[in-house]
């Protein structure tokens, strides 16, 4: 019996939840990306089909502590506190949470938790 691959595993979950997850303007999509080495995260609405604030690990505001980022839970949290800042300064408090089709786990979960720690509610 042939195995299926993680990614292949991630983008089969991905594609299942994005049946139910759709932002609007009042409370938008938090998206999050996991790669190998970086994560990514933005609020998006997707009526107008536009990104509202997004936050990165290679972002020009954390490329000075570029040190501290290393792919880790640390730098996930940074990232959550980062984005959750912009998202509020943008007048957005509540969201829904779209992890990617990763595990709610590690990395994924640091960055959720450093948002709702910073006054997003999901």
């Amino acid at each position: 019996m042939a195995k299926i691959s993680r990614k292949l595993q991630t983008q089969k979950r991905h594609k299942r939840l994005r049946r139910y997850l759709i932002g609007n303007k009042i409370r938008p999509r938090l998206a999050v990306f996991r790669s190998n080495n970086h994560i990514y995260a933005q609020v998006i609405d997707d009526d107008a089909q536009q990104t509202i604030c997004s936050a990165s690990t290679v972002d020009k505001e954390l490329k000075e502590d570029s040190d501290k980022l290393s792919p880790n839970c640390s730098s996930s949290t940074i990232v959550g506190k980062l984005l959750a800042k912009r998202a509020i300064k943008k007048g957005i408090k509540q969201v829904i949470f779209d992890r990617g089709g990763n595990l709610y786990h590690g990395r994924v979960k640091a960055l959720a938790d450093a948002a709702r720690d910073a006054g997003l509610n999901f």
